[in-house]
């Protein structure tokens, strides 16, 4: 009878002769929860900063909404505290979506800022994995050219 071939034998022995660095990984998965870290960091302070505003936006308003609701003596100034209030409302949405601005701003700067420190690693990272892949390719296939 024919005997079969023993292939997880086989497949060890061939993942033997080819050197793995598992390093390399670990330091990816390292540098990218690291880098996940500083940009959650950054989307929380914007975020934080953003509640900040909106926060005094709504307090800021609803004080002015205690003017426009109280009684007044002539229908006259029922129209100059509804306009007060428009314009009051108009100013401060503006400095306050200003506000918002500066903190996009912000984020995308840090963000920008973020991911050029960490492509820059990582070619340098992806360099020294590649050229010592190559030190370790050439050295195992000079052991297998003077096995034979």
């Amino acid at each position: 009878m024919a005997k079969t071939q023993d292939f997880s034998a086989m497949m060890k022995d061939m993942m033997a002769s080819f050197p793995v660095d598992t390093s390399a990984m670990e330091g990816f998965f390292k540098s990218s929860a690291a880098l996940n870290e500083k940009l959650s960091a950054v989307a929380l302070d914007a975020a934080e900063k953003n509640a900040e505003i909106s926060s005094k936006w709504t307090k800021d308003t609803l004080t002015k909404m205690g003017e426009i609701s109280k009684a007044k003596t002539e229908p006259a100034d029922y129209a100059k505290a509804a306009t007060d209030f428009a314009s009051a409302s108009a100013e401060v949405a503006a400095e306050n979506m200003a506000a918002f601005a500066e903190v996009a701003k912000k984020v995308q700067m840090d963000t920008v800022e973020l991911l050029m420190a960490a492509g820059k690693d990582m070619s340098e990272e992806a360099s020294a994995v590649v050229k010592k892949a190559t030190e370790e390719v050439s050295t195992a296939a000079k052991k297998a050219a003077a096995a034979k």
